[in-house]
């Protein structure tokens, strides 16, 4: 192992480029290989950056990801740098990278994450929520029983609920959320940062009727208010 075999966790843009980082720019033209999710929006990434093309770019997705990883870890032993990419966003939420990086650092490889643009935290704050504890649950599952055990697990905790949704399943899934968590606050964040961001706030039944036969395009992030009076409506 050389001091060169450093695995660098790239966040990137989750919608507008111009959220990639200086940091960001210098790695991904540094590295000896770079491991990204799609490899045809990695290298727009990189075009729009001017951001010279590493030696070697290599997939690295949830369909190839034991592969993957161990092809990685053997190119880090070799003393390359290599840089993973998700599409947007951070590697390892809701994107391949978590066992990546557990594997790296148990081998004892230098693991480097360069902070960036995250759904999470921009949905959290935009919604107007409490922000000083909150959950990321990530997608719910689709089976309407599983969906009401998965919101049920969180009844009772007062931290602001965080999830990701496909925006074909953005009504069912507030449905969900308002029979089994009551009439909370709530917010819809809609392809945030990008042309068209669309940020729809109050209370679940509201929501819900406003999503219920709505179509949507995009990335959609929601947003749930804990278990709290202050932001339940009552009956």
């Amino acid at each position: 192992m050389t001091d060169a075999a450093i695995l660098y966790i790239v966040a990137t843009p989750i919608g507008n480029l111009e959220d990639l980082t200086y940091r960001a720019v210098r790695i991904l033209g540094e590295v000896d290989v770079l491991a990204c999710e799609d490899t045809r929006r990695t290298r727009t990434l990189l075009g729009k950056y001017d951001i010279s093309r590493p030696a070697k770019i290599i997939s690295y997705r949830e369909k190839n990801e034991i592969t993957a990883v161990k092809g990685i870890i053997k190119l880090l032993g070799e003393g390359k740098s290599v840089a993973v990419c998700s599409d947007a966003g951070y590697p390892g939420l809701s994107d391949p990278g978590y066992r990546l990086i557990r594997e790296a650092a148990g081998l004892g490889f230098e693991v480097v994450v360069l902070p960036g643009a995250s759904a999470i935290a921009t949905a959290i704050v935009s919604s107007g929520l409490p922000t000083d504890s909150y959950t990321f649950l990530g997608f719910p599952p689709r089976k309407k029983n599983q969906m009401a055990r998965f919101f049920n697990k969180e009844k009772d905790n007062t931290h602001t609920l965080v999830i990701f949704e496909s925006p074909f399943r953005v009504g069912v899934t507030l449905e969900s959320a308002l029979t089994v968590l009551g009439d909370r606050m709530g917010a819809v964040c809609i392809e945030l940062t990008k042309k068209f961001e669309r940020i729809h706030r109050g209370y679940l039944s509201d929501l819900a009727d406003k999503f219920r036969d709505r179509k949507i395009k995009g990335e959609v992030t929601i947003v749930i208010a804990g278990n709290n009076p202050k932001f339940t409506r009552s009956v």
